[in-house]
């Protein structure tokens, strides 16, 4: 996948909606109504947090401890840069950069090799993909994972993604707006007219500071989304349909 500005010669989507192109998307930013949806990957688009408990779990036992749910809360959605420093000092460890640079080597390295054997899609995902790419609203993927990780789950054919955001291709990842105020950027649309899929108080954090609406699938114990002005909260994304994100930026 590629995060590079597009232009009119490209197309919107690799396959499934020939004729449909970026210089129409662009044209998209001026008009009412839903322009784009932005959807987190880790716990939202696939079901990764039990990937992530087990190099987790296998980190613990390097660091002289075992896992902890409660710090698996403090830290969901944010980057390695955040999460790694947190898990260092949890286990009573110094992170110097030199520690926090291998640490996050090797979760990335174990992470990528977890990837490649099994990655399972959570429920309503792919009739959701599937609805908003038949109704031809364009949709982005904006990850707090490094680009090593994204591309690697990609891999198993999810889509389609007109814009790609990783989390070590910002200078600041969630809860700050910067991951998807790129994204809209990128996709010539009007912040406020999008819909932000995230399962993380972080992640709900940074689609509500970047202006946009959002839509929370809660996915980790002891992590509290409450709903509220433009926010819904769902079990589900079964429970979520192309009807509903045109009403929460109506």
């Amino acid at each position: 996948m590629t995060t590079r500005a597009w232009d009119e010669r490209d197309e919107l989507v690799p396959r499934g909606m020939p004729g449909v192109r970026l210089g129409r998307l662009l044209h998209r930013r001026g008009r009412a109504g839903l322009q784009a949806v932005l959807w987190d990957m880790d716990g939202l688009l696939v079901d990764t947090e039990p990937v992530w408990t087990v190099a987790e779990d296998e980190l613990a036992e390097r660091l002289g401890g075992t896992w902890s749910d409660e710090l698996k809360a403090r830290i969901a959605g944010t980057r390695l840069d955040a999460s790694v420093p947190a898990i260092l000092q949890w286990y009573g460890v110094t992170p110097t950069p030199e520690v926090v640079a291998e640490t996050s080597q090797w979760l990335m390295d174990r992470m990528v090799a977890l990837f490649a054997t099994e990655v399972r899609v959570l429920p309503g995902v792919r009739e959701l993909l599937a609805a908003l790419a038949a109704a031809e609203v364009p949709q982005a993927l904006v990850s707090s994972s490094y680009r090593v990780l994204v591309d690697a789950v990609l891999t198993h054919g999810f889509g389609p993604f007109a814009v790609t955001v990783a989390g070590d291709e910002v200078e600041h990842g969630k809860p700050s707006p910067e991951p998807y105020l790129l994204a809209c950027k990128r996709l010539g649309v009007a912040n406020r007219q999008c819909v932000v899929l995230e399962d993380s108080a972080a992640g709900v954090a940074s689609g509500r500071a970047a202006g946009c609406a959002v839509v929370a699938v809660p996915s980790v114990p002891g992590v509290v989304i409450t709903p509220g002005r433009r926010r819904l909260v769902l079990p589900s994304l079964e429970q979520l349909g192309v009807d509903q994100l045109r009403w929460l930026v109506s």
